[in-house]
C-alpha cells in the first residue's frame, strides 16, 4: 500500500513556473514506477509524465515535453514536477500516481493523491 501527497499548486501568470511535489509513504517507494497526470474542467484525467524506480528513464506527453521535467529522490521518498513556461491551457488538478513496474507506464497505475490545483491566468 502507497499513501501519496501532493503540494505545490497554486496560481501563477502564464510563463510562470511551478514545482509540484508528491510525498510517498512506505518503505518501497522506489520500487514504483511514478507519474503526473491532470484533469481540467469538463475533460478526462490526461497523462502527463512518468519516472522509472530508480529515476534514469522518463516519459512526458506531447504537450509538455520541453517545458515540464519530471524527477524523484528515492532518499526522499518524494517526486517532483516542475513546470517551466506554465500556458492557460495547463490549468487542472495535477495527480501523483503509483505503480510498481520498471518502465514508464503511461497507463494502469495502483496508487493516487488527492490532487493539487494548478491555475495559469493569462
Amino acid at each position: 500500500q502507497v499513501q501519496l501527497v501532493e503540494s505545490g499548486g497554486g496560481l501563477v501568470q502564464a510563463g510562470g513556473s511551478l514545482r509540484l511535489s508528491c510525498a510517498a509513504s512506505g518503505r518501497t517507494f522506489s520500487s514504483y514506477a511514478m507519474g503526473w497526470f491532470r484533469q481540467a474542467p469538463g475533460k478526462d484525467r490526461e497523462f502527463v509524465a512518468a519516472i522509472n524506480s530508480r529515476g534514469g528513464s522518463t516519459r512526458y506527453a506531447d504537450s509538455v515535453k520541453g517545458r515540464f521535467t519530471i524527477s524523484r529522490d528515492n532518499s526522499k521518498n518524494t517526486v517532483y514536477l516542475q513546470m517551466n513556461s506554465l500556458e492557460p491551457e495547463d490549468t487542472a488538478v495535477y495527480y501523483c500516481a503509483a505503480v510498481a513496474s520498471r518502465g514508464t507506464p503511461n497507463i494502469g497505475y495502483a496508487y493516487w493523491g488527492q490532487g493539487t490545483q494548478v491555475t495559469v491566468s493569462s
